[in-house]
């Protein structure tokens, strides 16, 4: 009887993604970190509560990309992530322009240099709807109003990359950074269905008790955010770390999926 190897599909490619943390101080103390649900029908993630984020496009790196970042060159950029000097600059850009597109939160200053406040809101809210059709609508906006991306506010935390056996797959990279003072995060209503401000572990516990549903990649960053502090003592602590990349694997055991993570026994 004759045997043919039966042909192993290829991986999928992940594409570029980035995502970022808000965090702000609560009067009473301590910090909470905002969430976000997405959409039951996205394909992606579907009811999940995640940080503000998504897949970086072509249009986020523009010829002139470091013309318009805050103390962030494309050089510096590439040597933190351990990417081309090319495409470095996109995943900062990314990251602020998927934010204000999910959230109307937008990590930039303005012509004169400081950071904006509720006071334009309104203005940018029409930006807003214009990038939700449009990524080139972003870069319209920056130019026209002269601003200046806050890449400088930007702490990269994280990066994961989704286990080779998903059909849908992303190299992500995750950053913090503090909630500007006198905007509100307001979910879009398309893909994002809800949003919620949690303290770190409150945010676990209500995954715990089934509320919300976390990712194991959010789990995990939120975890890094544990323990007393402001934000701007989280921050600082986790400057300048060393981020490995993660890339978990799923197997299949007695018919119930599981979760490797590097270094788990079985991984592979």
């Amino acid at each position: 009887m004759a045997h043919y190897a039966v042909p192993v599909k290829p991986p999928v490619t992940p594409a570029p993604a980035a995502t970022v943390v808000l965090l702000r101080d609560r009067a009473a103390g301590g910090f909470e970190l905002l969430l976000l649900q997405r959409h039951r029908a996205s394909k992606f993630a579907a009811g999940d509560y995640v940080f503000p984020g998504g897949k970086v496009e072509a249009d986020d790196n523009p010829p002139d990309a470091a013309t318009w970042c805050a103390g962030l060159e494309s050089a510096r950029a590439a040597a933190v992530l351990g990417v081309d000097v090319e495409t470095a600059l996109a995943f900062w850009i990314g990251a602020i322009r998927e934010t204000f597109e999910e959230t109307g939160v937008l990590l930039a200053y303005d012509r004169d240099g400081a950071p904006l406040h509720a006071a334009r809101a309104a203005k940018f809210q029409e930006y807003r709807r214009a990038c939700q059709v449009e990524n080139r609508a972003f870069w319209e906006m920056v130019r026209a109003e002269a601003l200046m991306l806050a890449t400088d506010r930007l702490v990269y935390l994280a990066h994961w990359i989704t286990p080779e056996e998903s059909p849908l797959r992303f190299d992500t990279r995750f950053f913090a950074a503090e909630m500007p003072a006198g905007q509100e995060a307001i979910g879009d209503g398309y893909e994002i269905v809800d949003a919620r401000w949690l303290a770190p572990a409150e945010a676990l516990e209500a995954a715990k008790r089934g509320e919300i549903s976390l990712r194991n990649p959010t789990m995990r960053n939120i975890e890094l955010f544990l323990g007393a502090g402001s934000v701007g003592q989280k921050l600082e602590r986790l400057r300048g770390r060393t981020i490995p990349t993660i890339r978990p694997r799923v197997i299949t055991k007695d018919g119930a999926r599981h979760v490797l993570m590097p270094g788990e026994p079985g991984y592979y």
